[in-house]
């Protein structure tokens, strides 16, 4: 059974820095795609980055600069710093993985997400 679990959520100021987590389990696929969504309260989920196996990313135009994501290939576990902050970055931030084909394509995981964790929050206020 594969799970993604997302941690390092919280409440922080505006111009302020978190790192999120999503460690894996059961997740085997040595070559895949893995991504950061978000859904502010009222909004729909959006896509905010991807990364695959090899290392291609892509990011939303709104966290361009300001998010990093990253990914422990041999743990298959991901990573999105993100840093400065705004309150319009505020939301459920979800992590999200492909089944095994790895490939970013227009900016995000060509065939989709299959597995998907639930969710750490993330409060930016102003």
């Amino acid at each position: 059974q594969v799970q993604l679990v997302e941690s390092g959520g919280g409440s922080v100021q505006a111009g302020g820095s978190l790192r999120l987590t999503c460690t894996t389990s059961g997740y085997m696929y040595s070559n895949n795609c893995m991504g950061w969504h978000r859904q502010a309260p009222g909004k729909e989920r959006e896509l905010v980055a991807v990364i695959n196996t090899l290392g291609s990313r892509s990011y939303a135009d709104s966290v361009k600069g300001r998010f990093t994501i990253s990914k422990d290939n041999a743990k298959n576990t991901l990573y999105l710093e993100m840093s400065d902050l705004k309150p319009e970055d505020s939301g459920v931030y979800y992590c999200a993985g492909d089944s095994g084909f790895g490939m970013v394509v227009a900016g995000t995981c060509h065939y989709g997400f299959e597995y998907w964790g639930k969710g750490t929050l993330v409060t930016i206020s102003s």
